[in-house]
Formats: structure tokens, C-alpha cells, sequence
């Protein structure tokens, strides 16, 4: 029997391949839609099937019983739009426009669940996918690619959902990869998820909440972080496609009860309570970097009182991020993981008085310097800010751990050994020779509230000591042999009468 590492594989493989319907044709940034979302339909529709086959089991041919057994599950699926339905039709003149209707018809018996998620991916798209006849060659292609025997998502043969969403993440990661700097838009590398996952650390019971949330795979990081199902899930994107590949990224990942609102977090955050900005006890984000135009002309009037320590410069919005997310937590036990870049941490004017009142406030816990080029369309270092409420005491630890990674092919990747590396000195807040250094108050003040990591961390190494005289001696010996041969070579040159 195949295990589970052969099987995921396996699937990776066929569903990478069934993306050579769109290269070459179809922006990378655009056709990851249509893939996913096929994906998707695949994946149900395989389920559906395998209850389908149990309930019929025990039901015999009782037709009505068993489709009103059916319609108790977590998911409905009208028989007319099954993946194996739609490829019934490969050959339908109208192609589009029936992977269309079949979407409306799924999204419609999961109103709950999928309200809106395919609104924003049209199948009959001209100016993505081609006239008629080349419209209709490529969604052949598609079905015909996804109808592949291997690729049976039952679970009676996948086991663990897991397996899916796996597969799900994985062409997220591949799609990012190609497309440059919008991959930052919708995906955090799963090593950086899991380092912030352990690093904020969620407990059962708590509420976790993503306000940049992409795709969600930070968010389903921190999720499975907690190691029972007793945790609940929110988020909102600004991206519409985004926000759908977060709905379907949930539901693969048996999260489907998440809540993720779709709109601009910083103009108009979604999640609230009573008018009111809900909070959450675990607050994560690898928001877009430096974003201009975030809305700072609202900022002063905003209707939360988020900015009260300050309004970010108009074309970075870094500190919009953190303050909403700092304004989100629980006062109790609300803890902050986010990703900056470097400049949040010494950029002066508005940014470095919002960085002072953060840090007298006793905000700040710790400041994690990453390598370069993890993350997808940027080669830049960025930094992990950890907040807390109610610290112990008003010291702040600093990590440099920009030099311990893999270095693959075309991105740098945080090993297993890095990630418990850095957790470890987290936890542990002694400082550690040239990678951690814990420092109060009092020296951060000093320092003007500059948080620039070689401020605390000394990573100068000394040059070794060079023994002159050894050297010399060395050199010394080397004239002798070099006088030596050229005498030789002089011989040499005499007998040849040269």
C-alpha cells in the first residue's frame, strides 16, 4: 500500500502537470483560479461520491432516503454539479458557461459556507481564457488532466484530509513562486507560518485572527499550532480571488467554520462586535509590505480610535498593521505576530514615535531578525514583532537569525533545527553570543528607541590573528623555491641552445 508521502506526491505531480493547459497562454497570477478551484470540485465531488457509496450501502435503492441522508453532511452537492458531471460535458459547446452554472449551483446549496467564494472566477472569460474555440480546448484539457485514476481524493483511498489541503498548499506555494512580487499578496512560506505559529503560541479555547490573512495558511498554521479542535478561526483580504482561495484553503483543511470577511482591513475592518472591534486572544499577519495609499487621509477620523499613538506616513503602512492588531487583543492574555520589513524598526518621524509609545507602554517582547529571501517576490530580510499584554517584565528580547537557513534554489528556506532554534531562545530570554541579547528599558531608551537588531546583537566576529613573522618565514621559503626553478628552467633553456 502506498504511503501517504508516495500518494501526496503523487497527486502534487498530476495537478502541477494539468497547469500546462494554461502556461505560456494565461498569467500565472490569474490560471492558479481555475486550477484551485477545480481542485476543489474534484476533491468534494470524490467525497460526496464516497458517502455517497456508504449511506447506498446501508440504504439499499432507496433514492430519496439516501439523498436526504446525504443533505445532514457538512457539504451538499447537487448531482448535476460533480466533477464527473462536468466532464460528462468536456465536449459542450458552452463549456464555460456550464463550469458556470455548476459553481452558482455549489455555492447555492452552501450558502453558509461559500456565500460569494466563486463570483470572482468566470470559466467563460474571453480575455483570460481565449475565444470560444481556444476557451473551450483548454477547460477540455483541464477536466480531461483532473480525470486522471491517481487522482482519486476519496478519503476511503486518501486517509487524512490533510493530504488535500497539502496539495492545496502546495500549488499556492508553486503559484506564488511564479508570480513574483503578488505572491506576497496571498502567501507566507509555510517554515515563517509555523515559526510565528509557535512563537504566539495558541491555546485551546482561544480565538485566532489574521487581518491580512491571504490564502489563510498562516491562519491554518496556527490552528493546527493549538493540537485539538477547540479554537476558532477569523480573517479578512482585501482581494476578492484571495479571499475565495482562503474559503476553499479553510474548508480543505476541515476549518470550514472560519470566519473570513472579504474587504480593506485598515478602511473598513469587517470583524466587529456591537460597532465595535472584536477581539481575539492571538492576533498574526504577514501584511503587505510598506503599502502606500493605505488610507492615511481617513486615519485621523477612524471610527475604532486605532491611531491614538500616532498616524503612519502615508506610503508605509506597516504600523496601520500592527496598531490595528495591537488594538485587537484581549488585555488580559493578547498576544501579536506579525512580519515587517527592517525599516519599521528604526524609521523615524511618525513610525518612530509610534515605535516609542509601543515600547513604553511594555508592548514589545521580542524582535526576530529572518535571513533574506524567504519570502516570494522580495529577497529583502524582514523581521518578526512579537507584542504581549501584560509582560512580566519590561525587557525585550532580540534574535538574529538571519544565518541559519538552507539556501535552496531560487528561495532560502528556515530548516526544522532553525525554527527550534529560535523558539528555544525565545522561551529562554538569556542572551546568547552573537545570535540573542535581552534588553530593558532603560538601554532601548538609550538608544532612542531604535530597535535595529546590531544595536543589541554583536555579530562582529574577529579576524584570526596573523603570526607576522610566520608569514615571513613563509614567504621567505617560497623566494627560495622560486629562485630554485627558475635556475632549473635556465638549465633547461641552455641545453635546448634557447
Amino acid at each position: 500500500m502506498a504511503t501517504k508521502k508516495e500518494i501526496q506526491n503523487e497527486i502534487n505531480g498530476i495537478l502541477w502537470k494539468a497547469c500546462d493547459t494554461f502556461r505560456g497562454a494565461v498569467d500565472p497570477s490569474e490560471y492558479k483560479n481555475y486550477i484551485l478551484v477545480m481542485l476543489f470540485l474534484k476533491y468534494v465531488s470524490d467525497v460526496w461520491q464516497d458517502h455517497y457509496d456508504k449511506v447506498k450501502a446501508e440504504y439499499g435503492d432507496d433514492e430519496e432516503r439516501i439523498l436526504r441522508r446525504l443533505k445532514r453532511e457538512r457539504f451538499v452537492l447537487p448531482p448535476a454539479c460533480t466533477f464527473q458531471a462536468l466532464y460528462g460535458q468536456r465536449n459542450a459547446a458552452n463549456l464555460g458557461e456550464v463550469i458556470n452554472e455548476a459553481l452558482d449551483a455549489v455555492e447555492e446549496a452552501n450558502k453558509e459556507k461559500l456565500e460569494g467564494v466563486f463570483r470572482n472566477i468566470d470559466f467563460n472569460s474571453e480575455a483570460s481564457l481565449g475565444q470560444t474555440r481556444e476557451r473551450n480546448t483548454r477547460l477540455k484539457s483541464l477536466l480531461e488532466d483532473f480525470n486522471d485514476p491517481r487522482l482519486d481524493l476519496r478519503p476511503s483511498r486518501v486517509g487524512h484530509l490533510d493530504v488535500i489541503g497539502d496539495a492545496y498548499e502546495y500549488l499556492i506555494g508553486k503559484f506564488a513562486a511564479g508570480a513574483g512580487k503578488k505572491a506576497g499578496e496571498f502567501y507566507t512560506p509555510p517554515e515563517v507560518s509555523q515559526l510565528i505559529a509557535r512563537l504566539v503560541d495558541p491555546q485551546p479555547g482561544e480565538r485566532i485572527c489574521d487581518p491580512a490573512c491571504g490564502s489563510g495558511s498562516l491562519l491554518i498554521k496556527c490552528g493546527q499550532q493549538v493540537g485539538s479542535k477547540d479554537f476558532s478561526l477569523y480573517g479578512q483580504e482585501n482581494t476578492g480571488s484571495t479571499w475565495a482561495l482562503a474559503k476553499m484553503n479553510m474548508f480543505l483543511h476541515g476549518m470550514d467554520n472560519a470566519r473570513i470577511e472579504w474587504g480593506d482591513t485598515i478602511r473598513q475592518p469587517k470583524l466587529l462586535a456591537d460597532d465595535k472591534l472584536m477581539k481575539f486572544e492571538v492576533v498574526v499577519a504577514n501584511p503587505p509590505f510598506s503599502l502606500d495609499k493605505w488610507g492615511q487621509d481617513e486615519a485621523s477620523a477612524d471610527h475604532y480610535g486605532r491611531f491614538h499613538r500616532g498616524v503612519p506616513p502615508k506610503s508605509k503602512g506597516d504600523y496601520a498593521f500592527i496598531t490595528h492588531m495591537i488594538e485587537t487583543i484581549t488585555e488580559d492574555s493578547g498576544r501579536v505576530g506579525v512580519v515587517v520589513p527592517h525599516g519599521v524598526l528604526f524609521r523615524a518621524a511618525s513610525e518612530g514615535v509610534i515605535r516609542q509609545k509601543l515600547v513604553e507602554a511594555n508592548l514589545l517582547d521580542a524582535v526576530v531578525g529572518l535571513p533574506a529571501n524567504l519570502f516570494y517576490g522580495t529577497g529583502i530580510p524582514a523581521a518578526i514583532l512579537v507584542f504581549k499584554k501584560h509582560k512580566r517584565n519590561r525587557t525585550v528580547v532580540f534574535i538574529d537569525a538571519s544565518q541559519d537557513y538552507e539556501d535552496d534554489t531560487n528561495q532560502n528556506r528556515l530548516r526544522v533545527e532553525d525554527i527550534d532554534k529560535i523558539v528555544a531562545a525565545y522561551k529562554a530570554r538569556k542572551t546568547v553570543d552573537r545570535y540573542a541579547y535581552v534588553a530593558d528599558f532603560e538601554e532601548i531608551k538609550e538608544n532612542d528607541f531604535n530597535l535595529n537588531i546590531p544595536r543589541y546583537v554583536d555579530t562582529f566576529e574577529e579576524e584570526e590573528q596573523i603570526d607576522i613573522g610566520a608569514v615571513q618565514k613563509e614567504i621567505d621559503g617560497l623566494n627560495g623555491e622560486l629562485t630554485e626553478v627558475e635556475r632549473k628552467m635556465a638549465g633547461y633553456m641552455k641545453e635546448l641552445g634557447l
